[in-house]
């Protein structure tokens, strides 16, 4: 487990935040409102600083335990929209007015996004993921960039950790299918690769758990706090989807079972 020494609050608390903050789709302030009607204290941002910092470990323990993948692959990427329309406030001096006016300009959303990304600081940000026929999540890993380099080193990721797989669905996507050959240019047998959008329709699907749950987050900071706290939005998907192999697990409740990492 994470080591928590020095900490203000019982790691009992600072599970229950985390677990919340990724199983659902809560802001911090939500969480903050939430635990202070259970009669504890805690700022959002504390909230926060828990989520960057234990998530990603807990996800990692995760890992030990994680069941087999099949050997068919679905991989796309994703596009997190911002759920939140920002309100941009300026001032405009008028010219037959002695005084200030503040005028509020609500911008239309982009409408028609079919790339997959999300935003970071207002630059935007891609997350690779794969899921097997059955739907199992793979792998995932959040990139800077869309291009070949990006796509190989999820591929890299996932297989190190998963092994190679035997057919591997994508879409249309040049940069995937370039990454895909040059990796098979390499082996005695090659993978199998289909470029049929309807296959791809289950990690298409599956892509919605990870949407519904940052939408209430209002984007993230930093580069590096989007990929820990998407770690542990993983994590809780991963679970709730049968993923965990600890024993006894298939006794406990998905809450149990993010806890009993933690031991």
């Amino acid at each position: 487990m994470p080591v928590v020494n020095g900490m203000r609050f019982p790691i009992e608390v600072i599970l229950v935040c985390i677990r919340w903050y990724a199983a659902y789709p809560l802001s911090s302030r939500h969480l903050e409102e939430m635990m202070e009607e259970r009669g504890v204290t805690v700022d959002h941002s504390t909230v926060s600083r828990w989520a960057i910092r234990f998530l990603p470990l807990l996800e990692k323990t995760f890992r030990k335990y994680k069941r087999p993948v099949g050997g068919s692959w679905r991989m796309d990427e994703t596009y997190i929209k911002e759920s939140l329309i920002k309100l941009i406030t300026f001032m405009v001096r008028q010219a037959h007015h002695e005084r200030n006016q503040y005028i509020t300009v609500r911008p239309k959303p982009a409408e028609g996004l079919n790339q997959s990304f999300l935003k970071v600081k207002g630059v935007w940000k891609y997350l690779y993921r794969a899921v097997d026929r059955d739907g199992k999540t793979i792998d995932f890993l959040l990139t800077a960039k869309r291009d070949k380099a990006a796509a190989k080193r999820f591929f890299d990721k996932a297989m190190q950790a998963n092994g190679v797989p035997e057919k591997v669905t994508m879409d249309k996507s040049g940069a995937n299918k370039a990454a895909i050959d040059e990796i098979n240019a390499n082996r005695e047998k090659p993978m199998v690769v289909r470029q049929v959008k309807y296959l791809n329709n289950i990690v298409e699907q599956d892509h919605r758990a990870v949407k519904r749950i940052t939408k209430p987050m209002l984007g993230f900071k930093s580069f590096q706090s989007a990929k820990n706290i998407l770690a542990g939005i993983e994590l809780m998907h991963m679970i709730r989807k049968g993923q965990m192999m600890m024993e006894g697990a298939d006794k406990m409740s998905f809450a149990e079972q993010f806890y009993a990492l933690a031991e």
